[in-house]
């Protein structure tokens, strides 16, 4: 049984080592949040970071805990899955599942904080930042009239530099939704990339060209994701999410990304190594 054991153990806690080893941060669930901190409104709510809930008049941001060094001249490359249930339907602006407001991943070098709720969502000024944002409601000219776009916000400017409707489904579905940001200080280009699909895209959603380390200021930041609502709402949370502080893809050449199922063997790997550890002891 020893044996069994270290044999389906050994490759698993490889597996995990190897991922630990090329990430700052990994989460495959939020059942932990340690290494994060949770401000306004946020919340752990089950295996998810609920970044704010489905009520009126809400803010909340979780960022690493400590800054993140991106020494690489602010290179990074995330990816995160996202999902926006139990949109308010009561005070709708177009259709009739018009939650809001949505959610911004952020870098930014100030602190553990959070900014404006409402059309602001939680980014509203937070300076030497960037921000994309996956935006659920219109708010006129700013947001080019859109209630289901994404867009690159800079220094807590909610007018975003550049933005793309997002015409693949309504964000506000319940549907998962999966997120690759990279910036490569090499070339300036800032990508972002959002599908249902489990597949990394080849071309970007959304790009801006854009000296990231003048922005920021300092290579020295915290990374993380705001939101907000205001006269309507949704439950807006993250599922998982792996950020690297280097420009590397992840997923690239169109990989997929792994099935939870996947995600589930890595920890048991672990956990069958730590049984052998106890027997053996």
């Amino acid at each position: 049984m020893i044996k069994t054991l270290m044999r389906m153990a050994a490759p698993l806690a490889m597996l995990a080592a190897t991922s630990a080893s090329a990430a700052v941060i990994t989460y495959t669930d939020f059942s932990s949040v340690a290494g994060l901190t949770l401000n306004g409104n946020a919340a752990q709510s089950g295996n998810v970071l609920r970044v704010t809930s489905a009520v009126d008049g809400q803010s909340g941001s979780v960022f690493s805990t400590n800054t993140v060094s991106l020494a690489s001249n602010a290179s990074f490359s995330t990816h995160f899955q996202f999902r926006f249930t139990s949109p308010d339907t009561g005070f709708c602006d177009t259709g009739t599942v018009c939650g809001a407001d949505g959610l911004v991943f952020v870098v930014q070098t100030v602190g553990n904080n959070v900014g404006g709720s409402g059309g602001g969502i939680g980014y509203a000024g937070l300076p030497n930042s960037v921000g994309v944002e996956f935006d659920t409601w219109n708010n006129g000219g700013g947001d080019n009239n859109s209630s289901n776009h994404i867009g690159i916000d800079l220094n807590g400017n909610m007018n975003s530099a550049v933005l793309a409707e997002v015409t693949e489904a309504d964000m506000n579905s319940g549907d998962i939704w999966n997120v690759w940001i990279d910036y490569n200080s090499a070339t300036t280009l800032l990508e972002a990339r959002l599908t249902r699909a489990a597949t990394r895209p080849a071309g970007a959603t959304l790009s801006l060209t854009q000296n990231l380390a003048a922005i920021l200021g300092t290579t020295n930041a915290f990374v993380g994701f705001t939101s907000g609502t205001g006269a309507s709402h949704a439950n807006h949370d993250v599922l998982s999410w792996t950020f690297e502080d280097r420009f590397a893809p992840i997923g690239g050449g169109n990989n997929t990304v792994p099935e939870p199922g996947s995600l589930l063997l890595v920890g048991a790997g672990l956990a069958l190594a730590g049984a052998f550890r106890k027997r053996k002891a």
